[in-house]
This record gives C-alpha cells, sequence and structure tokens, in this order.
C-alpha cells in the first residue's frame, strides 16, 4: 500500500484538547503531526478531547469528554475533576471498540495516550499500533502493555534517553525525535530581551529563569499557560515586575514572533526533560538558546551552535552561558540564519513525517503478514486482568506529562 493513501487513528492523551493554543509540547507535537500527514494526502482521524481541532472525519466514539472544573477545584496539570474518570476512560474504551469493529476503515492506529488502556487493546483491534513514548516511564502504559493478547503495540520514543528509561521496564522503542514546522517558526531579527516559554509547572524551573536575567541584568519576557497555579502563585508572580513581565497563553504566531525578537532563550528544566521541544522551536527562529543540562537535552542540542548548556539548577553558570551567547558571533549578521538552518536539518518537521511514513508503511506491511493471525489466535483478556491492572492504570494518570 503506498503511503499517500494510509487511514490513520491518531489517538490524543485525556485531559486537553489538540488545538491552539497548545496547552504543552506534547499537544503541540499531536496537533503539527496530524496537520502535516493530512497535507501529505493521508486520511487521518483523531481521537481527542471535544474541542480539538481536525475532528470533522471523527465519529462520535472518538470525541472525549472535555475536562470541566467544578467551581471550588483548582485547575492543574496533576489531577483530574472529580468524577472525570468514570466518564472519559468508557469514551477510550468505546473509542477503542469501534475502531476493532471496523478494522477495514484504517490501516494504523498511532497513539500517544498517557494511558494504558489503548496498549492493553493492541492486540485486538485487527490493525497495528504504534505508540510515542513522550515522558519518563509510566507503570499504567507498562501495565497495559503486558496485558495485550496478540501483537501488542510498536514504540517509538522522542530521544535516546527516553527509550533508555523505557527499556529496564519491558518497553524497546525506536528513537524518533520530535520536530517542529519551519514555516510556522520563522526566522527573527533578534533583540535585548529574554524569553522563557512554556508550561508553568514546577519542573521547568521558570523562576530559575527569571534569576538568570536578573544576573544579567536583562529584561525577561515569559509565556505559557499555567498549569501549577500554586507553583505560579509562590515563586513566579512574586518575582514579576517591570523587568520580568509575564504574557501569559499565547497563539503560536505570536509566540513565534516572540522568541524570534528575543536575545536568547533560557530553557529551565529541573526534571528529567524527555526531549525539549522549545529548544528546537526556539532555534528554528535562529535565537539562541541557554539550557539545563537534563534528561535528553544534551541529545536535542548536540552539535547545534546556537545552544549552550549549564548544570542542573545553577542559576549563575546558566547566565553566563546565556550571556556568551548574546555576546558571541550569533549575534553577527548573517550567523542567525545558520542557526536557523542547522535547526531545519535536525528537526525540520517534513522531513520527520518522511521517516514517519516509513515506519507506518512496514507496520502495514508485517501486519498483512502476520498479525491477523495472530490476533485471531489470542486469548481475550479475562476481566479478572483488567481488575488488578485497574490501580496501576490510575497510578499513570497522577504522572505529568510533557
Amino acid at each position: 500500500m503506498s503511503a499517500a493513501h494510509l487511514n490513520i487513528v491518531v489517538i490524543a492523551p485525556l485531559r486537553y484538547p489538540i488545538t491552539e493554543p497548545h496547552a504543552g509540547g506534547l499537544e503541540s507535537s499531536i496537533w503539527h503531526q496530524v496537520n502535516q500527514l493530512r497535507q501529505r494526502g493521508h486520511r487521518v482521524t483523531l481521537c481527542a478531547v471535544e474541542g480539538s481541532d481536525f475532528m470533522q472525519l471523527s465519529p462520535p466514539e472518538f470525541v472525549m469528554p472535555p475536562v470541566v472544573w467544578a467551581p471550588g477545584e483548582l485547575p492543574n496539570d496533576v489531577d483530574y475533576p472529580a468524577g472525570y474518570l468514570d466518564t472519559a476512560l468508557p469514551a477510550l474504551e468505546r473509542a477503542l471498540a469501534f475502531i476493532a469493529a471496523h478494522p477495514g476503515r484504517f490501516d494504523l492506529v498511532h497513539n500517544h495516550s498517557l494511558h494504558g488502556t489503548p496498549l492493553a487493546w493492541a492486540g485486538r483491534l485487527g490493525v497495528p499500533m504504534v505508540s510515542t513514548l513522550h515522558t519518563p516511564v509510566l507503570p499504567g502504559l507498562v501495565a497495559g502493555h503486558a496485558l495485550s493478547d496478540g501483537p501488542g503495540s510498536r514504540f517509538v520514543a522522542v530521544s535516546s534517553h527516553t527509550s533508555a528509561e523505557w527499556m529496564p521496564a519491558g518497553i524497546v522503542s525506536d528513537v524518533l525525535p520530535n520536530a517542529v514546522d519551519s514555516e510556522l517558526w520563522p526566522a527573527g531579527a533578534g533583540g535585548s530581551d529574554l524569553v522563557w516559554f512554556g508550561r508553568i509547572v514546577v519542573e521547568k524551573g521558570a523562576h530559575l529563569a527569571i534569576d538568570a536575567a536578573q544576573l544579567l541584568g536583562r529584561r525577561i519576557v515569559l509565556a505559557g499557560r499555567v498549569g501549577d497555579p500554586e507553583y505560579f502563585e509562590n515563586e513566579i508572580r512574586p518575582r514579576l515586575g517591570t523587568e520580568a513581565v509575564y504574557v501569559g497563553e499565547l497563539r503560536q504566531p505570536e509566540l513565534a514572533a516572540l522568541v524570534g525578537q528575543s536575545a536568547c532563550a533560557l530553557v529551565t528544566p529541573v526534571w528529567q526533560e524527555p526531549f525539549g521541544l522549545i529548544i528546537a522551536e526556539t532555534l528554528m527562529t535562529g535565537t539562541p538558546v541557554a539550557c539545563f543540562e537534563t534528561g535528553g537535552v544534551a541529545e536535542v542540542v548536540a552539535g547545534m551552535r546556537g545552544a549552550g548548556l549549564a548544570p542542573v539548577g545553577d542559576v549563575p553558570s546558566l547566565a553566563a552561558v546565556a550571556d556568551e551567547l548574546i555576546g558571541s558571533e550569533l549575534q553577527r549578521r548573517g550567523i542567525r540564519s545558520l542557526v536557523r538552518a542547522e535547526a531545519i536539518a535536525k528537526y525540520s518537521l517534513a522531513a520527520r513525517v518522511l521517516e514517519l511514513e516509513e515506519l507506518y508503511e512496514q507496520l502495514v506491511m508485517e501486519w498483512a503478514a502476520v498479525g491477523p493471525v495472530a490476533a485471531a489466535n489470542a486469548t481475550p483478556l479475562a476481566k479478572a486482568q483488567w481488575a488488578a491492572a485497574g490501580t496501576e492504570f490510575e497510578a499513570a494518570i497522577a504522572e505529568r506529562a510533557l
């Protein structure tokens, strides 16, 4: 079958719609992947939370319930509103059952869910599945994969670091890094301000970026969704003022313009960052980036002249790295264009989708050879197994995503 005519189901995580402004790097990656695949001529059917883009082809079974916080509940990236999973998980089951009941409509499933249920269904769908590992190890995904009868999901990881993290848990994956649409992140002219953008949660360390900017005596602009209100009130708001400005959650065009007109971006994760999409986005505009070295960050910046690394949590070192990048040849005429060219060569979404198409074709051919026979001989999952795995699935829900 030609890769130009694949019928693909993309399963997004519960919680946030796949739409602008993107809730985080995970949602952004899915949005751009779906968009690029459709531009390439594929028929992509999205299974996602109500309010997502690209849902014109989706049957009602693929529309997941929205997250609605009741009065008195504090919206955040860790918990769900009371009772939400009681509705959302059966809805996810119905979507998977729809695929299994209509295997002739689809060629494969690309799973991005952070819940183990799709992995447990992988052998019963009648089509192959590939799942992207976006996070550190989630126990519920490991449990779901172990419960799959017949051919389970194949896995790809966003970095070698992430792939290595999952291997001791029995999940073997190929590495397929995240990528950026260069047309949506155009070259910028630079400027004098620093910039920080992303989810405002404790593990992203935005307060340390403000501290580094203060050491440099430079104004910093912060943009992003507040995913941890307590952290924002305790660590971010007290640091804001004329030299540290929070502009809220921006849509992609406005965000790309902000980053492109900045002197340097500060990337400050204080956890094991699986990838760091904002690094690739920043470099795509020609703007240099100073980063804490953790998780997969060193892989992302390897060989990139517009990037520098500092030890995690070391604010003076981060400030020194940023100062060197700002004062170096990066600010000379023409160098920003070279930074952008290197980013396009390494992180072009157009090139990455070609790799994804090769993987899809391979999965479809492998499934045609062995998948249906193996699936037909598989023993259905026992209800007792599902009950035993339930607590592990719930543990995965509580994990923080990208």
